[in-house]
């Protein structure tokens, strides 16, 4: 009986580390195609679940992280903007498809890393709230201005007027590495993969506002790289 239940045991554990390791090593390097919309749309860059969507005027803060600290646009992206933008952040969970795509097409301007302020928190309550479906994600996520960074910025065209999106990808605490397939100078087009973050992470993205422009997602919303449209 004891030599059973010890069998039972060792091929459970055996199941769960033979389990584990398929999604650390295969399925979480899957890379499902897209149908990329057509027309005119900025599109999203990562999978996952929508932490923020907001205009924010160059210099002012916006949603309140933690103890009573506000987010700037200069937080994200690690440089002061002189004009006002749309930022909209997606929250990617260790189960979400972790390929990055561009969210217009245009060529790569600059790609900056920057490490963690402080150091890389984790970003453990923004998965439970986004799991359990509690707004505002972003609550006691100090991540989103401490943490390591990569900043891609993309310049294109966007019905007709030059337009400047940044892809900020954003470090967890138990991320290990933030990839860039393409040099600055490289195209991409709208759709493409230029680049992943391996575990769980969160992905802005921060263009000019323009006066024809409408945010098409909200807080809350499920979200795939590549197929869902963040502004038209």
């Amino acid at each position: 009986m004891l030599a059973d239940i010890l069998f039972g045991a060792i091929a459970f554990a055996v199941f769960l580390i033979g389990l584990f390791h398929f999604w650390r090593y295969v399925w979480f390097f899957r890379n499902p195609s897209r149908r990329i919309p057509e027309g005119e749309r900025i599109l999203c860059p990562a999978d996952g679940t929508v932490v923020y969507a907001e205009r924010v005027s160059a210099g002012l803060p916006t949603v309140s992280i933690k103890d009573g600290r506000s987010l700037l646009i200069s937080d994200v992206v690690r440089e002061d903007v002189p004009e006002a933008k749309y930022l909209i952040g997606v929250f990617m969970s260790p189960f979400d498809v972790h390929f990055n795509r561009a969210p217009i097409a245009g060529t790569i301007d600059f790609i900056r890393h920057h490490p963690a302020r402080l150091k890389n928190f984790h970003m453990t309550s923004m998965h439970w709230r986004s799991l359990l479906h509690r707004l505002p994600l972003y609550e006691n996520s100090p991540h989103i201005i401490e943490n390591e960074r990569t900043v891609t910025r993309i310049s294109g065209r966007f019905k007709g007027e030059p337009l400047s999106c940044y892809v900020v990808q954003i470090a967890g605490g138990s991320v290990h590495g933030i990839d860039s397939y393409f040099p600055e100078g490289n195209r991409l087009n709208r759709g493409q993969i230029f680049g992943m973050i391996r575990i769980g992470s969160q992905v802005d993205t921060v263009v000019t506002c323009k006066p024809f422009m409408t945010i098409k997602v909200k807080p809350g919303d499920k979200v795939k790289a590549g197929e869902s449209v963040l502004v038209e």
